[in-house]
Formats: structure tokens, C-alpha cells, sequence
């Protein structure tokens, strides 16, 4: 038997194939209570300004952030994006942003596509920060030459460095220049209450430096769909201006508010259990001592593991291949869950040197343990051909 479910479906192996995807948090699947809670939503027209679940989430968000107002969006990528265009409103404006931040390497080049605003990029460190010094040089605008710097973007918890908190003394540091300078700070925190509940710490805290901020629910909160943007009243109103611009406003949005009002009480206390299964994986791989695999255990944070990759012989992309599929005799060797079905592993992989793994709230203890039987059985086959 040979079965692969590598990408989208499970191309006719569900009968004897155990999926485990670890791919990102966006697969994450609304909860029985989240349904419900959609199903029963009182809406109206939120672009009238006329859906009291959307304006519940709103009001409830702004307060739990400690900010002025909030505005419910499609998308992570269109709350940056408006962040973008508020904050630097005049076309041909700069926004510094580290050199491997999400905004920069996934948003479709969005801010000169559409805003009119250039990119500076500044090289971020292992732990998502980038060096202030650096940055205070990197502040342009002041001859006719030259672009004017007027906003400075981080992002919380930091994908691509592995789901790494940013520490709060560097934030208010960073705060203090950019003050300094009139320029605005926005934070891309998609994974904000990640950053929140591993410093164990109000979420008004981690973002009371940044003007302006935004949070994904459709990623580790679970919900099908939506951002908020939060920042001033002034700020929001001009956001909400340009929602409707961009084909952002949308109309009985409350069923999907309903889900975002559930996972703030529900899936957001729940947060630490993704970060304790995060690391039972981690440290079961650590525990392997592989010479190709290895994972940084002692400065593991949220629920993002990135699995190194020493050999290059070894791509990303065929290491995902590999977790993703069931091959001859892997059953036999017992790589099999408790019904006898086979184990296949969805894990993230591009032009990386590295595995990405992300663990939700779907995920139970039981697909952390035949995750690591099959990641087991792998590094293990991996290490016999090299």
C-alpha cells in the first residue's frame, strides 16, 4: 500500500489513513459551541453600522486591548494593509518592517500594489526583534531625496523566527524612538494572545506601546473567518473608510463576530495547552539527537516549532513528502494508530532549511503522540540512507 495526502483532501485513503496536520493554525476548525453560537447570532447590516454581534466583538476587543475602538475585517492581511494606508496617508511614504516579517514576505506586496507605501526592510534577529540602533538609522525624510519614514512595523508572536515572543523592554525602547522621530508603530499580531499567554500577561500589555494592532481569529482562535484592527477612534474611523474601498465591508457579518465572541472565552485560556503539546513534540525530537533534525528547545515560545535541517541533500519539501505518506511496510513496522490505520503527518515546507509545525486546538494529545511515531519512524529512515 501507498497512499499520500500531501496536499488538499485525502485522495481516497481516508479508510486507512490517520491524517495528523500540523501545517498552521489555520486549519483550525470552529468548536460545537462556536457553531452554535453562529447559528443563533442576532445580526443586521454591519456596513450601516447595524450588527450588534459585530459591535459586541468590536467594543469587547477594544477594551480587552486597551485601545480606543476595533474594526472587524476579512483578514489579517487587509487589517496590515489598512494599518499601512492610515498610518502613512500620503503615497510614496515608508514603513520600515523586518527583512522575514510576514507583511513583508506574504501579503503580495500589498503596500506598494495598493497603499503607495515603499518597504525599508531591517534584518530581523532569531528572536523577531530587530537591532534599534540599526533602526534609528534607518530613518528617512530628511532632505528632498529622499521618502519620509513615518510608520515602523513588528509582528507578535514572529512566524518565520518560530512563533517568538518580542520582549516588552524592547517594544517600549522601539516605542521611544519612533515618538522620538513622528513616526507611528503598527504590530502584525495575528498570534498576539499566543505572546500573551506565554508571558502570562493582560493582552493590553504586550501591545501598549504600538498605535495600532491587529489580531487573526481564523488562525489559533479557530474561527472560519475574520481580523480585528484595533488602534484610535480617529484611527478606526478612517480604517473603516477604507475597508469599504478595498471590498471589505461586508453585511450580516455577525454570524461570523458570534464565533470571534466564543473564542475569546473558549479557545484563548486554552492557548497554553498548544504551547505545552508544541513542545512535547519538540522535545520528543530533541530527545531523537538526530545529526539531520534538530529543533531549538531551550527558546521554544508559543505553538510554532521549526524542525532544522542540516543535510542538504535533504529538501523541506521532500521531508513533508515523506511525513505526509504511507509507504510499503511502514504499517507493519506498527507507524499505525489504534484502529490500524496508517499515520500521515502535514507539516509546512517551501524553499525552507526547515519543517514548520503548528499545533491548534483541534489537535488532541492522541495525534501529538502519532505524530511523533511517525516523525520517529522517518528520522529514522532518513538517517540509514544518509
Amino acid at each position: 500500500m501507498y497512499a499520500s495526502v500531501e496536499t488538499g483532501g485525502d485522495n481516497g485513503t481516508a479508510d486507512h489513513v490517520r491524517v495528523v496536520d500540523f501545517r498552521s493554525d489555520t486549519i483550525s476548525v470552529p468548536t460545537p459551541s462556536m457553531r452554535q453560537a453562529m447559528f443563533t447570532a442576532v445580526v443586521g447590516d454591519d456596513v450601516y453600522g447595524e450588527d450588534p454581534t459585530v459591535r459586541q466583538l468590536e467594543q469587547r476587543s477594544a477594551a480587552l486591548f486597551g485601545k480606543e475602538a476595533a474594526l472587524f475585517v476579512p483578514s489579517g492581511t487587509m487589517a496590515n494593509l489598512l494599518a499601512m494606508m492610515v498610518h502613512c496617508s500620503r503615497r510614496g511614504t515608508e514603513a520600515i518592517v523586518g527583512d522575514i516579517a510576514h507583511g513583508f514576505l506574504y501579503e503580495q506586496g500589498g503596500a506598494a500594489q495598493i497603499a503607495g507605501v515603499l518597504l525599508n526592510t531591517i534584518k530581523n534577529n532569531p528572536d523577531g526583534t530587530f537591532c534599534l540602533n540599526e533602526l534609528v538609522r534607518k530613518f528617512r525624510g530628511f532632505d528632498v531625496h529622499e521618502p519620509n519614514t513615518v510608520l515602523v512595523m513588528v509582528e507578535n508572536t514572529h512566524n518565520i523566527c518560530g512563533g517568538k515572543v518580542l520582549p516588552l523592554d524592547w517594544l517600549e525602547k522601539l516605542a521611544a524612538i519612533c515618538r522620538e522621530k513622528g513616526a507611528k508603530v503598527h504590530m502584525d499580531g495575528a498570534r498576539v494572545f499566543n505572546a500573551a499567554s506565554y508571558l502570562n500577561l493582560p493582552v493590553s500589555r504586550i501591545v501598549r506601546d504600538v498605535d495600532s494592532v491587529c489580531f487573526c481569529l481564523s488562525k489559533g482562535l479557530a474561527c472560519p473567518v475574520g481580523s480585528i484592527l484595533l488602534g484610535t477612534k480617529e484611527f478606526i474611523k478612517e480604517a473603516h473608510r477604507l475597508r469599504k474601498a478595498l471590498g471589505g465591508g461586508m453585511r450580516q457579518v455577525g454570524f461570523l463576530a458570534a464565533a470571534g465572541l466564543c473564542a475569546l472565552d473558549e479557545i484563548v485560556p486554552k492557548l497554553k495547552d498548544d504551547h505545552a503539546r508544541t513542545r512535547r513534540v519538540a522535545e520528543a525530537i530533541d530527545r531523537m539527537g538526530s545529526p539531520i533534525f534538530k529543533v531549538d528547545l531551550a527558546n521554544l515560545h508559543t505553538n510554532i516549532l521549526m524542525v532544522e535541517i542540516l543535510s542538504k541533500q535533504i529538501h523541506s519539501s521532500d521531508f513533508a513528502h515523506r511525513l505526509a505518506t504511507v509507504a510499503p511496510g511502514e504499517m507493519e513496522a506498527g507507524v499505525v494508530d489504534a484502529d490500524g490505520k496508517g499515520i500521515a503527518v502535514k507539516v509546512s515546507a517551501r524553499d525552507w532549511t526547515f519543517a514548520r509545525i503548528v499545533i491548534y486546538t483541534n489537535i488532541t494529545d492522541e495525534d501529538v503522540e502519532l505524530a511523533i511515531k511517525k516523525i520517529r519512524y522517518v528520522v529514522a529512515e532518513y538517517e540509514k540512507e544518509l
